[in-house]
């Protein structure tokens, strides 16, 4: 269980989803291991978070533990959706721990966002990589089926034709060296938004234990800082590409990451009730 998700899980506010989906990985595999180990580096955190004078295991988040993954990741993809249209449908957020990226097209498949802002190394829009048009490098062409839009942040690599693919209306890129100074647009308040981080986001100094790390990265308060950012117009999120290569480094950041967001999300949602709730009173 993630430590903090105390929540009843008949009716949570948040729902953490492990989704240990590892069948593509382009360098080096592990991404299985994400969601456990995401939740054993989260054991050391505090509870109380100074920056919104909340804690953790009051907010509402329950884990419904791993959704068991197979080979066909076409077929698990369609089955994950599935099962965050019921987390959905329980009027909660689902917070998804990845596995390789590919498993981030469940959730946004359920929640049907217009845009999709995606944390990270990879521009990851390509048709096929070695003939597997399922493969994790093919994640944001994937989430453009189903988002209109797709905002890429700290993006530092890709082939010939996924650049130019990025240069079409649908597709923002903010490479690493603007990252700091990108806030969401005013265009993101009403719209359906959705969060993927890809941990290899950060740089490796920060996240060695990823699939294809990628140097000249994010730092992880910048990956901290867009995580609070973009919380508050997020239908959901996800962290993703850790895998057992390190001493634990990228999980920590990947559980933290996933902190962050609960805590951003639900101070946002707070203010919110409390303006609603002072209108109510005039």
């Amino acid at each position: 269980m993630f430590p903090g998700a105390t929540a009843d899980p008949s009716a949570p506010a948040y729902t953490v989803v492990g989704a240990p989906l590892d069948v593509s990985a382009s360098f080096r595999p592990g991404a299985r291991f994400g969601p456990e180990r995401v939740r054993r580096f989260a054991e050391t955190f505090e509870d109380y978070d100074r920056a919104t004078d909340q804690s953790f295991s009051t907010l509402g988040v329950a884990d419904r533990g791993n959704v068991h993954a197979w080979t066909d990741a076409e077929e698990y993809c369609d089955y994950l959706a599935s099962v965050c249209r019921e987390v959905v449908r329980d009027g909660a957020i689902p917070l998804v721990i990845g596995g390789e990226h590919t498993v981030s097209l469940g959730p946004i498949r359920a929640i049907d966002p217009e845009v999709v802002v995606v944390c990270d190394a990879h521009l990851d829009l390509r048709e096929a990589y070695d003939g597997d048009p399922w493969s994790h490098s093919t994640v944001t062409r994937h989430a453009l089926d189903t988002a209109d839009e797709a905002v890429i942040l700290g993006a530092r690599s890709g082939s010939e034709a996924e650049w130019s693919r990025a240069e079409a209306d649908d597709v923002t890129v903010v490479e690493p060296a603007a990252v700091a100074d990108w806030t969401p647009p005013a265009a993101f308040a009403g719209r359906d938004v959705y969060l993927s981080v890809d941990v290899d986001a950060a740089d490796p100094a920060y996240a060695p234990g990823t699939g294809t790390p990628e140097p000249y990265g994010l730092t992880s308060r910048e990956l901290r800082d867009v995580v609070r950012a973009v919380a508050p117009h997020a239908a959901g999120v996800d962290v993703v590409e850790v895998n057992d290569r390190d001493d634990g480094q990228a999980a920590t950041l990947a559980a933290k990451l996933l902190r962050d967001f609960v805590f951003a999300h639900a101070d946002a949602n707070a203010d919110g009730a409390d303006d609603a709730s002072a209108g109510d009173d005039q």
